[in-house]
């Protein structure tokens, strides 16, 4: 860098010596080069002075009286706000062990007086340069860092975002299904060839919810059904969806399994029991009709919007006819049901029964497991 860009750099230079004519003359040469200058006539001061304004700079002599310039860069070397600005000593000592000393203390340069003007200028632009290119890597770096630590924050914000958005595609969907839906477009929808639906509808809710505030009312329901909803996990079914009072749930679907018939009576009986805890204040105790039926079904999600996991087909009619036509506090099943667990639960035969679209069907109370 010549003399005529320096001037680019604007600089503060300190300074620092005890000699009034050496700080004079000095000053003049720097300021000609557009450097700011500051000047100090002791190891005091210069420290007084660094510490109020840090300079870009220091031209620091070594022998002053009370504090020597080896002293001085040593107390700036040790101080974190000023062990970064370059030192170069300008003395009349020539002997090696004087230099290195000067660099064992922190100095990054040492000039032997008498000085040369141009020596002095080329050494100091060159410091000033290394100076602003190491002030310049650590803006860089600090940059740098914060973009990286903005990108991660970033990056752990949309990973939270994107597990919070799966937990809740994961409270709506089965989780195969769920993989199934981010993976592709539209309809997702498979046949099985056999699967249990259970429908099942509380009795009596409608008068009581014109006896109790809305919100009691709505609690009590989240209970009951929250209930519920630990027996479909308890037996590794299906929650369908809940319909005002009414519940539906399914075994064998998504994934198939042999033993869905009896997965759903378990949770038929346990649901009769649970709801027998549950009590109004006022008084009034629940009951609850259960229907299921077993078959082919079609499982899957329609539509772009508020996705539900569903099930069509004739044996989900069927199911929600036995709910329908039920009794309360009974659990009625088609004569399908009846056949495959007849073995392991009591049945109790109600006979025939009108059932829209069907016509006569046997039909039976599932009472208890043997």
């Amino acid at each position: 860098m010549n003399s005529n860009e320096t001037s680019t750099i604007k600089a503060n230079i300190l300074v620092v010596d005890d000699t009034p004519n050496n700080v004079r003359l000095l000053s003049v040469i720097l300021s000609k080069q557009g450097y700011q200058v500051r000047k100090a006539l002791n190891g005091e001061r210069a420290i007084a002075a660094v510490q109020e304004f840090p300079p870009d700079l220091i031209l620091l002599d070594v022998m002053m009286p009370e504090m020597n310039g080896y002293q001085v860069c040593q107390q700036l070397k040790a101080s974190p706000k000023t062990r970064s600005i370059p030192v170069i000593f300008l003395s009349a000592l020539d002997d090696v062990s004087d230099k290195v000393k000067a660099f064992e203390v922190g100095a990054v340069d040492y000039i032997t007086k008498p000085f040369q003007e141009k020596e002095v200028l080329a050494r100091v632009a060159n410091h000033l340069t290394i100076q602003s290119q190491q002030r310049l890597l650590e803006e860089q770096n600090s940059r740098l860092e914060k973009e990286i630590k903005e990108r991660k924050r970033v990056e752990l914000a949309l990973r939270l975002a994107q597990e919070k958005s799966d937990r809740l595609l994961l409270n709506i969907l089965p989780a195969k299904i769920a993989e199934k839906l981010k993976k592709s477009e539209g309809s997702v929808a498979s046949r099985f060839e056999s699967a249990t639906v259970l429908f099942a509808d509380m009795v009596g809710f409608t008068p009581l919810a014109a006896r109790i505030p809305p919100l009691e009312l709505v609690s009590l329901l989240n209970q009951i059904f929250s209930k519920f909803d630990k027996l479909t996990e308890k037996y590794g079914l299906e929650k369908i969806k809940t319909i005002g009072d009414a519940y539906m749930v399914a075994g064998g679907i998504p994934v198939p399994r042999e033993d869905h018939a009896e997965a759903i009576a378990d949770m038929a009986l346990d649901m009769q029991s649970a709801i027998a805890d549950f009590q109004t204040d006022i008084g009034a105790s629940f009951e609850i009709r259960i229907g299921i039926h077993t078959g082919p079904v079609v499982a899957g999600v329609i539509g772009t919007k508020k996705f539900i996991y569903d099930l069509w087909g004739d044996t989900v009619n069927v199911a929600s006819r036995m709910e329908s036509l039920g009794l309360p506090g009974y659990i009625q099943v088609t004569a399908a049901i009846r056949e495959l667990l007849k073995d392991k639960y009591v049945f109790e035969e109600r006979g025939a029964i009108s059932v829209k679209g069907k016509g006569d069907m046997m039909t039976y109370w599932l009472k208890s497991k043997k």
